[in-house]
């Protein structure tokens, strides 16, 4: 995929609007989670390097065109700049007067953050004024939101129709990672799928159906692929209505003859809470109150077994409810296998991924790769164009139409003299025979 590098700007003295996801986990008004702000940080040294006046925005949570305090970028911001060791002017709304004139009094090397975009609801539908506000303040922009790429919002796609616009190193990475997954992945390649439902998940799986040779289901998710083959699931969180959509992926996958493992023993309790009595038993036993909330020891015994043997493994959604220690041991089984397994290249993505491995103790830096995006990451490997990727794209100039009748070739000197004697004789000859 040919997108526009920044790496190819001289972006000296200019205004840079640089659109980050810092839609982070807070936790008591404290970023909980930092994988998003750390991975942009290359983007922005880069930028700062170049001596950039650099603008930055981004949006948190859904506070749906309302000022809510508690969705201030301010907590986000003031660790950015602790990371960076360096001061940001953090600003109290992202457009208006007074960011205008923020705006035009940055220095080269200075950065001011603008306030939560999603504070006025034309970010979100794209208002084609309000993109134009966006735009007024900068020279250039620089995209480095992988994670709100499927989004066709106003600071994604609306604002690339008023400023040359380039994607940053962490878009382009993400890019790169993700399509060599679509295109040629080293087999055998497995897929892990976990959470909780199957309008998010189905799309990768439909699309991998060719691709992979083995599905590994966990989650909520595998709740509703064992009600569609006539388990009982009790009390379990599954999708009823999804049945039929369920039933058609197994006998897709088994006419593929594909490897689609559903857990065949599961973690019960009648209870969600962190010191809950559980059981550990066959799949088919799930009965009364009975809750599944994590797979059991077989599966994951199972699901090793097909890990050891992959050379690339995508993975995407927790095994079961793995906030909780007694409902983790999936998870944090499947972790360990990927980051054991010499050989294998490992890919997450989704926050609630990446939140379950770092809260089991697991580092990023041991996985191939880790993606910022969640829906961004299954829509790009179901197929879909991406909005806020496609307005990244390298133009190719279109060919002129090719006449068919082929081309008269310029007449040399010489020919031409000839040509104009041949001329001038017929003219005397018709004069001639007209008298």
């Amino acid at each position: 995929m040919n997108i526009r590098k920044f790496q190819n700007v001289d972006f000296k003295g200019k205004r840079v609007l640089l659109r980050v996801d810092f839609n982070v986990p807070m936790k008591n008004g404290k970023v909980a989670e930092d994988t998003r702000i750390v991975q942009t940080l290359p983007t922005i040294k880069y930028l700062l390097k170049q001596n950039a006046k650099l603008i930055i925005c981004s949006h948190l949570g859904r506070p749906e065109g309302k000022k809510v305090p508690s969705m201030s970028l301010r907590p986000a911001v003031e660790y950015m700049s602790k990371l960076l060791k360096k001061p940001v002017k953090m600003m109290k709304d992202c457009t208006g007067p007074d960011v205008q004139k923020a705006a035009k009094e940055l220095k080269p090397g200075q950065i001011m953050f603008l306030e939560n975009l999603r504070f006025h609801i034309a970010e979100e539908k794209n208002d084609p004024s309000f993109a134009k506000q966006l735009a007024g303040l900068a020279d250039v922009f620089v995209s480095d939101s992988f994670a709100t790429a499927h989004r066709a919002h106003a600071s994604t796609a609306g604002i690339t129709k008023f400023l040359p616009s380039y994607a940053g190193f962490l878009m382009q990475h993400e890019i790169e990672e993700l399509s060599a997954l679509t295109e040629k992945p080293a087999k055998p390649l497995t897929i892990i799928i976990g959470g909780a439902k199957i309008d998010t998940k189905i799309g990768i799986v439909q699309n991998f159906l060719k691709k992979a040779d083995s599905f590994l289901i966990g989650g909520g998710l595998a709740n509703t692929f064992l009600a569609a083959q006539g388990f009982n699931v009790a009390k379990s969180l599954y999708e009823k209505d999804k049945i039929q959509v369920a039933q058609d992926t197994l006998m897709t996958a088994e006419q593929l003859h594909i490897g689609f493992v559903l857990p065949e023993d599961v973690i019960v309790a009648d209870e969600i809470k962190d010191n809950a009595p559980t059981l550990d038993i066959p799949a088919d036993d799930v009965i009364g109150e009975m809750k599944i909330l994590d797979v059991g020891t077989k599966t994951i015994l199972k699901f090793i077994e097909v890990i050891k043997k992959s050379k690339t493994v995508i993975w995407n959604g927790p095994l079961g409810l793995s906030e909780l220690k007694p409902f983790s041991r999936g998870t944090a089984a499947i972790a360990q296998t990927l980051v054991k397994t010499k050989g294998v290249k490992s890919i997450l993505g989704g926050g609630d991924t990446i939140d379950a491995v770092k809260r089991l103790g697991f580092k990023e830096e041991q996985f191939t790769f880790v993606s910022t995006g969640g829906g961004a990451m299954l829509e790009f490997l179901e197929g879909k164009m991406l909005p806020g990727v496609e307005v990244l794209l390298q133009k190719t100039a279109k060919k002129k139409a090719v006449s068919k009748k082929p081309a008269r070739k310029a007449a040399k000197p010489k020919m031409k003299k000839k040509l104009a004697k041949k001329a001038s004789k017929k003219k005397i000859q018709a004069k001639k025979k007209r008298r």
